[in-house]
């Protein structure tokens, strides 16, 4: 080990996908949300990994992220969860199948199609149940349901789906339960009409909290990563991403002697600490300076002293048997990125999504 390298550990991904599969019943698509750059780690080694395994669907947030996977080479069919108008066009034209929210999306959706005489346009229809994010009424569905049949020629409605706000939390299970009962009245109005189309509701918390609700596909994001928003469920998960560096350098500090910009740590005792090169251009915010995150040196939690630097942290090594050169974990297997960042208030999704492309990717087959 010489520098910092991420690394896309494969075989904790099968494992991972296959833990999801058998939490389904038989008939049930999976689709496998691969945006944000495969959640921080390489989206295309991702989703030909998930292809490869038989994955049914793949999720990204926005156009240019479908059309960076068709361009690698994958046939299966991608969900666009946030189309953007100005990329209409290469959403047609990379046969990417779009999230229709809202009416000003489908009206240009529907013009577009028209005007380049393209029939049986793939759709999926979304539906605010409570998240209030994005999403129809579901006031809205009847009138939705007669343009569809109406625009039959040009739209194929290939899903019906929504979002739910808070399956993980098991305090909000009533609000969840609202949310589905919600979302079946929508099914209901939808079903008899297009009995071949998708619905799809559930997210990673709610495959293993509400399986009840599977309908005919699921979403599946963290816990193909390794982290299933619970410790029994992250019990039985790998994680993908093991995000490894180097000490660059060894440091003495004396009773008083500061470290840092703005003197953040001020040394109580003698105290010996370990620069390492990443820092929050990293994704190694500031947030976790100051004692509040750490990372594995040789088997022991090593404490970030003071503020976190564009390129470089400082940890306590006191008490650690250390030198230049050593190996220091990060992210991985006896550094969980849930603890991680809980440690600083904040989520895994938030630590791992944000690692800078600038880190070398390294892919574990």
């Amino acid at each position: 080990m010489s520098e910092t390298v991420l690394e896309i550990h494969l075989p904790n991904l099968r494992h991972n996908y296959t833990f999801l599969r058998n939490q389904l019943s038989a008939n049930t698509k999976l689709l496998a949300v691969v945006k944000a750059f495969g959640y921080g780690s390489d989206a295309i080694e991702i989703a030909k990994c998930l292809v490869a395994q038989g994955v049914d669907y793949l999720g990204v947030a926005y156009v240019h992220e479908g059309v960076a996977l068709r361009k690698a080479g994958i046939t299966t069919p991608i969900l666009v969860l946030h189309p953007q108008l100005p990329n209409l066009d290469a959403l047609i034209e990379y046969k990417l199948e779009p999230s229709v929210y809202g009416h000003r999306i489908l009206n240009a959706l529907l013009s577009k199609i028209k005007e380049s005489n393209i029939s049986h346009f793939p759709v999926h229809l979304k539906f605010n149940t409570g998240l209030n994010r994005l999403g129809f009424d579901p006031k809205d569905a009847t009138a939705l349901l007669a343009l569809c049949k109406d625009n039959a020629l040009w739209l194929l409605l290939q899903g019906v789906y929504s979002h739910l706000a808070a399956s993980d939390d098991e305090d909000e299970n009533a609000f969840t339960k609202k949310q589905l009962k919600t979302f079946s009245e929508i099914v209901a109005v939808f079903s008899s009409a297009y009995p071949n189309t998708t619905f799809h509701v559930l997210n990673t918390s709610g495959v293993l909290h509400f399986p009840e609700s599977q309908y005919n596909m699921v979403r599946t994001g963290i816990s193909l990563y390794g982290y299933g928003n619970h410790p029994s469920i992250d019990a039985q998960l790998k994680p993908v991403l093991r995000l490894r560096t180097v000490i660059s350098q060894i440091h003495i500090l004396e009773e008083g002697d500061t470290l840092g910009y703005n003197r953040a740590f001020i040394a109580k005792t003698r105290t010996k600490t370990a620069t390492l090169p990443l820092g929050h251009a990293d994704g190694i915010g500031r947030i976790y300076g100051n004692g509040k995150g750490y990372v594995m040196i040789n088997g022991q939690q090593a404490s970030i002293l003071g503020n976190v630097c564009m390129d470089m942290i400082m940890v306590d090594v006191t008490d650690i048997d250390c030198e230049a050169g050593d190996t220091v974990t990060v992210i991985g297997p006896d550094a969980s990125a849930e603890d991680l960042a809980n440690a600083a208030g904040t989520i895994s999704y938030e630590l791992i999504t944000g690692l800078s492309q600038r880190i070398k990717r390294r892919v574990i087959s």
